[in-house]
C-alpha cells in the first residue's frame, strides 16, 4: 500500500508550539531531525485525519512501519528516514515507538487516569527528545529529564487544545477519573469557557505539569552539545510559561499559545540564563512509564 491520497494537514515545522531544528541546533543534525519531523508529522496526520475511518488509518501507519523498517518503500517519508538512521547509524526505536502512539489515537478517544496519559507520553512524546538526543550522541543517561519534558510538551499541548481534540476529533485527553471526580461531563469542553469544575481539572493537570519541568530542568545542564543546551533551555522556559499560563487562564475562552513577540522575549531571557548554567547535574535514573 502506497500513501495516496495524500492524508498530511500542510501543517510544518513553524506551525508546532515549540522550537523544531532551530537554528540554534548546529546545521549538520537539522536535516536529520526534520527527517524524523516529517516521519512524525505524517504519522500524527494520518491519526488526527477527521475523515479517515481507524481501520484505513492503522493500514496507512502500517506502511509507515513497513517502509521504515525496510519491507517496502510505500511511504517516501519512512523512506527518507531509513537513509538518515543508516548513514547515522542509529535504530529505528523510537521512530516506531512513535507509531505505538499513533495507532493509539486510530483507536483509542479517551484515558481513564493520569498514569494512563503518561504512558501514552512514553510513546508520543518521549521518543522525539530521545531521537533528538541519539542525533547529538547524548548518552542515555539524559533520557530521565528528557522523558519529563517531553510529557509536559504534550501535556500543555492536550490542555491548549483540548477543546478543539474534543469537537473535531472526539478525543479527550482529561482523564475521566478526575473529570468524574469534579462532576464533570466530557461534553463540558464543547462550551464556550470551561465550568467551574473543568477548570479545576485543567487547573491540577497543568500543576503536575509543573511538576514535571522540575524534573527537567537539569536537562539543559546535562546535554553536551553546547547548541542542543541552548535549545534545550529555550523549550524550557517556553514550557515553563505556557504551563503558568495554564493555571491561570481557561483554555477554552482566552488565549494560551505565545505571539511572536512574547516568544522572542522568552527565549531570550532563557538564552542569557543558559550562558551561565549551574554546574552539570547527575542525571536521573528513573524514566517515565516505562
Amino acid at each position: 500500500m502506497t500513501l495516496t491520497p495524500d492524508p498530511r494537514s500542510g501543517k510544518s515545522a513553524g506551525d508546532e508550539n515549540f522550537p523544531v531544528a532551530s537554528r540554534l541546533v548546529a546545521a549538520r543534525h537539522r536535516p536529520a531531525i526534520m527527517a524524523f519531523y516529517d516521519f512524525a508529522r505524517t504519522a500524527d496526520d494520518i491519526a488526527d485525519h477527521e475523515a479517515l475511518p481507524s481501520a484505513d488509518k492503522l493500514r496507512r501507519l502500517e506502511t509507515l512501519r513497513a517502509t521504515l523498517v525496510g519491507e517496502g518503500d510505500g511511504a517516501p517519508v519512512a523512506v527518507a528516514l531509513r537513509q538518515v538512521l543508516a548513514e547515522r547509524g542509529l535504530p529505528a526505536t523510537h521512530a516506531l515507538d512513535l507509531l505505538v502512539a499513533f495507532r493509539q489515537d486510530a483507536e483509542t478517544s479517551r484515558y481513564a487516569t493520569w498514569d494512563d496519559l503518561m504512558t501514552y507520553c512514553r510513546y508520543s512524546a518521549a521518543p522525539v527528545g530521545r531521537m533528538v538526543l541519539a542525533i547529538h550522541g547524548e548518552p542515555a543517561e539524559t533520557w530521565a529529564a528528557s522523558d519529563a519534558l517531553c510529557a509536559a510538551l504534550q501535556v500543555i499541548n492536550h490542555l491548549q487544545d483540548c477543546g478543539e481534540d474534543y469537537w473535531r476529533l472526539d478525543r479527550v485527553y482529561l482523564p475521566l477519573a478526575e473529570l468524574k471526580d469534579a462532576g464533570v461531563e466530557v461534553a463540558a469542553l464543547a462550551a464556550p469557557r470551561a465550568s467551574p469544575g473543568l477548570r479545576a481539572v485543567i487547573v491540577a493537570m497543568a500543576q503536575r505539569t509543573a511538576a514535571l519541568l522540575q524534573r527537567s530542568r537539569p536537562l539543559a545542564d546535562q546535554v553536551r552539545d553546547r547548541r542542543l543546551r541552548l535549545e534545550v533551555a529555550v523549550i524550557q522556559r517556553l514550557a515553563e510559561d505556557l504551563t503558568r499560563r495554564l493555571i491561570a487562564r481557561d483554555p477554552l475562552s482566552e488565549r494560551v499559545h505565545h505571539r511572536k513577540l512574547e516568544l522572542v522575549g522568552l527565549a531570550g531571557s532563557a538564552l542569557l540564563r543558559a550562558a551561565w548554567p549551574a554546574p552539570r547535574a547527575n542525571p536521573r535514573s528513573a524514566t517515565i512509564a516505562e
